[in-house]
Formats: structure tokens, sequence, C-alpha cells
């Protein structure tokens, strides 16, 4: 409602999960996607990855639940063109898709002041931003309390893949067990 107030000759469309983002950004012009972080499937910094490999063109905005300081940086990493949350007032994400079209990045000031302290800090970051992209998100399905067999066909992998990827999660966090993980995401929000 946001957007269609904002302009008038907009065409909005939505999907329901991200294999169908992915197919249906091939088959539409679309001057921008605004996407959650969270959708079944393939969903974060994978799916932006993903879209902007095969559309480099078409803009990603994502407009999340989850607080930019577990994400934004993945996000951008992966080619998003901006990061807002949820309960951003109306005139920011007006604002924000106006200087995606534009052609520019989209820094909300909260953002902006995260990484400034990140710099700040000298980089000192939370445990779970050294994962990879595919890592945060079967991070995010095991916290979910899904299986390995169920995660490989949730993302299309072997499960081979995700046990080692599991194994990875785990060295890189400096835990022992699915159940720290689970804490993890929990005490930290992330999911």
């Amino acid at each position: 409602m946001i957007l269609a107030n904002a302009y008038s000759d907009v065409l909005i469309e939505e999907v329901v999960n991200g294999a169908e983002l992915l197919l249906r950004s091939g088959e539409n012009n679309w001057d921008i996607i605004i996407s959650d972080i969270s959708m079944p499937g393939i969903s974060g910094a994978v799916i932006v990855k993903k879209i902007k490999k095969r559309f480099p063109k078409i803009p990603v905005l994502i407009l999340s639940t989850h607080p930019a300081e577990h994400y934004a940086f993945h996000i951008f990493k992966a080619g998003a063109s901006g990061y807002l949350t949820k309960e951003c007032a109306p005139e920011d994400l007006v604002k924000a898709v106006d200087h995606i079209l534009s052609g520019k990045k989209y820094i909300s000031p909260e953002i902006a002041e995260m990484m400034a302290d990140l710099l700040q800090n000298d980089f000192v970051i939370a445990v779970h931003q050294h994962l990879s992209d595919l890592e945060i998100e079967i991070f995010k399905l095991i916290s979910e309390g899904k299986t390995g067999p169920e995660i490989a066909l949730i993302l299309s992998l072997s499960s081979a893949k995700i046990n080692t990827s599991r194994t990875r999660i785990l060295l890189k966090m400096h835990m022992h067990n699915t159940a720290d993980l689970i804490r993890y995401a929990q005490e930290n929000q992330l999911f």
C-alpha cells in the first residue's frame, strides 16, 4: 500500500518462495525487487547472490524483520542495493526505493552507524558473520530444527554437502553441536 500510494503507475507482484522469485525475475521486467531475508527454500544472501548473478541490472532492496546488525553485512556483500527493517517509517521505504531506482545504494542511518562502529573497532564482528552466505542459510535452517536431509532437499544440495557445511559452521563458530548453534541463534535473535 505504501508503494502503491507513492507511485501512481506501480505494478506490484508477490512470490511465495526463493525459487519462484528467481523464476519470475527472469520472466518479468521488474525495476526493483523488494524481498525479505526469510522465505521458504532459498533465501537470505544466497537468493540475493543468485538474483544478481542472473539479473545483475535488477536492484534488490531487503525489507526484513531481522535486525540489520545480524544481516546487513552479508546482504550488501551479496549485492543488495539496500536494507531496511520493517519497523522503518513509510517515508523511509519510499526514500530507499527512490534512491535505489536512481542507481545508488541505500544505507539507512542505522546501518551507516553500525558500519562506522565496525571500522572504529578494528572490524570486531559477531561469530556468525564469519560464515559464508550458504553457511548462514544452512545455519538458519539448522536453527529452525531442520535435519540434514531436509536442508539438502530445501537447498537442492547433497546430504554430504550439508554435513560438510555443518562441520565448517561448528568450527568457525567454535561450537560443539547443533544444540550450541540453536542456542546461539536464539540468544542473538538471529532467525
